[in-house]
């Protein structure tokens, strides 16, 4: 492995031709907005896909979240993967085993092939993700660096923002498999870019040796914390809420598998820290240069990132439910009442590596968070039975705005010291650090959103004189449907009243969840705040050639 010094930046390559870089990273940028449209395309399209293929609503669930299971367990062993076989090669065999899958996706002609499909896609998407930022870590430097990382947030935040909206569109004029089927052509494109403008580049320092004891626990940690933090909400954080079925394994009642999965990842977590401080000090091909949390900005960096991502992607998973089943908005009208989002990420990545150079880059991720955080807490407060679509617009805005500042900014904060030979297990861990706080955030925010539907509407419904038994029962199935019995409840004469204190107590636990999404967000401004503290360099305006403008002491020092 390469040695590493704490406080000496790596030099970097030679950047090549200018035009190639700039076109090589839009096959990058391209690449990742698949994976990130996959990931929230599908939510528009599983009733279509239930009524089509006639699977159970386990088979649907695990069609959506197989998917981000893998990718999230495989991201540390596909960077440093990349980095011995290959960055651009890695990059390339996720794209075309994406495509495949995708093919494979739009074709099935029953729920478990759906899901093999689903599961296949993660592997593809965990070998684009972290490859990408690795890439770009690799080939820029100075200012265009800091332009790189900003228009691939921007892609993070602008494309979370439109999968609703592409995915109710071919939903409702074509059909679901264009949501799978759409990724064929877009393929293409990025591996025709990626071939054409991209250099290969890789870790020539190792021995070449195989860490395979560190891949294998890596990869059954993350998928035990993850499973457990998906599905917590589903099956029970103790005891078993509803039948579990997956594999050929059917539990209907006792222990919910939620605990055993967390204590299987921790195991395998803690057997893997013990395996790579072992290897480490003996010298050993290691899935983890410890050395690497030596780097302020990278442990630092990645304290933050996942800090922010507790909150950041919470807000896309409660919003649409409540302007699909509050305000009746179609799938398409909901994904279009969240364009403002896109717009603000891609406006905002445009000035964040300019305010970059003049502020300094930890200046801007604290405004992002902040903007952020405004922009969560106000949809929060607006938030109603009654609420127009434009009362939102303007509050998420500002939450993109800041997605798109805070994003790309502390990306490239996290990675500024990493030797380019290990771009690739850095970008890894930094993704790792992203996904898991992003799980933990959708978890805590699933819990308190509908805790507090299921409370708030049975307290309502029993205070108007609803005995309690069926009170009771009302609000366990508006939670059960995340809201979506609310319009069947509002046909009936009979129950519309109780649809009515429904859309309002939804309303309520929405604001409730966003409140709960601006907390983790203050906690990610503590932790920015402690970034800037910590790290001065990085905290003041660049030089225009992108590197931090020197410290009264370094400047004594020379």
């Amino acid at each position: 492995m390469s040695s590493l010094s704490e406080g000496t930046p790596p030099a970097r390559p030679a950047a090549g031709p200018d035009r190639h870089r700039w076109w090589g990273l839009v096959a990058i940028s391209l690449g990742v907005s698949l994976i990130i449209v996959d990931s929230t395309i599908v939510n528009v399209a599983v009733p279509s896909i239930i009524d089509d293929l006639g699977i159970t609503s386990s088979d649907a669930q695990w069609v959506q979240e197989s998917y981000t299971l893998v990718f999230a367990a495989l991201l540390l062993l596909a960077g440093r993967t990349a980095d011995r076989l290959g960055r651009r090669r890695v990059f390339l065999t996720g794209v075309l085993v994406f495509m495949a899958a995708s093919v494979l996706a739009a074709t099935a002609g029953s729920g478990p092939a759906l899901i093999g499909s689903r599961l296949l896609q993660g592997v593809g998407g965990a070998m684009i993700l972290p490859t990408s930022l690795s890439l770009i870590n690799a080939t820029f430097r100075g200012g265009d660096r800091g332009k790189a990382f900003a228009i691939w947030g921007s892609t993070i935040g602008g494309t979370a923002a439109l999968g609703p909206l592409l995915g109710g569109w071919l939903t409702a004029d074509f059909s679901w498999r264009w949501a799978f089927g759409i990724n064929i052509p877009f393929g293409l494109l990025v591996l025709g870019g990626a071939l054409a403008f991209l250099p290969e580049s890789r870790d020539r320092s190792g021995d070449g040796g195989v860490d395979l004891p560190g891949a294998l626990l890596s990869v059954v940690g993350f998928t035990g914390i993850v499973f457990g933090l998906i599905e917590g909400r589903t099956y029970g954080w103790w005891r078993l809420e509803q039948p579990f079925h997956a594999l050929g394994l059917e539990l209907t009642g006792g222990l919910s598998p939620v605990p055993a999965a967390f204590a299987a990842g921790a195991v395998a977590l803690a057997a893997f820290a013990a395996v790579e401080v072992r290897r480490n000090r003996a010298g050993r091909p290691a899935m983890l240069d410890l050395r690497l949390f030596r780097i302020p900005t990278f442990r630092n960096g990645n304290v933050v990132a996942g800090v922010v991502s507790l909150g950041e992607f919470g807000l896309l998973f409660s919003l649409p439910l409540w302007l699909q089943n509050v305000l009746g908005y179609s799938a398409l009208q909901a994904g279009v009442a969240l364009l403002p989002l896109a717009i603000g990420s891609f406006v905002a990545s445009g000035l964040g590596a300019v305010l970059g150079q003049r502020v300094g880059t930890v200046n801007v991720v604290i405004a992002g968070i902040a903007l952020e955080l405004v922009g969560v807490a106000g949809v929060g407060v607006v938030a109603g039975p009654d609420t127009s679509g434009w009362a939102v617009a303007p509050f998420l805005f500002l939450y993109g705005a800041g997605v798109g500042w805070a994003t790309a900014q502390i990306t490239g904060i996290t990675l500024s010291d990493v030797p380019v030979e290990q771009s690739g297990q850095g970008s890894g861990i930094q993704s790792t650090a992203r996904q898991i706080g992003s799980a933990l955030g959708i978890a805590v925010l699933g819990t308190v959103l509908f805790t507090s539907l299921e409370s708030g509407l049975s307290d309502s419904l029993t205070s108007s004189g609803t005995p309690a038994p069926q009170a009771h029962a009302t609000a366990r199935l508006v939670r059960d449907t995340a809201g979506s019995a609310i319009p069947a409840l509002e046909r009936s004469p009979g129950t519309r009243p109780a649809a009515d204190r429904a859309r309002t107590a939804l309303s309520d636990a929405t604001s409730w969840a966003a409140y709960s999404a601006a907390a983790a967000l203050g906690l990610g401004l503590a932790a920015a705040l402690r970034l800037r503290s910590t790290l001065p360099d990085h905290g003041r305006p660049q030089r225009p050639g992108g590197a931090p403008a020197p410290s009264p002491e370094a400047a004594g020092r020379a």
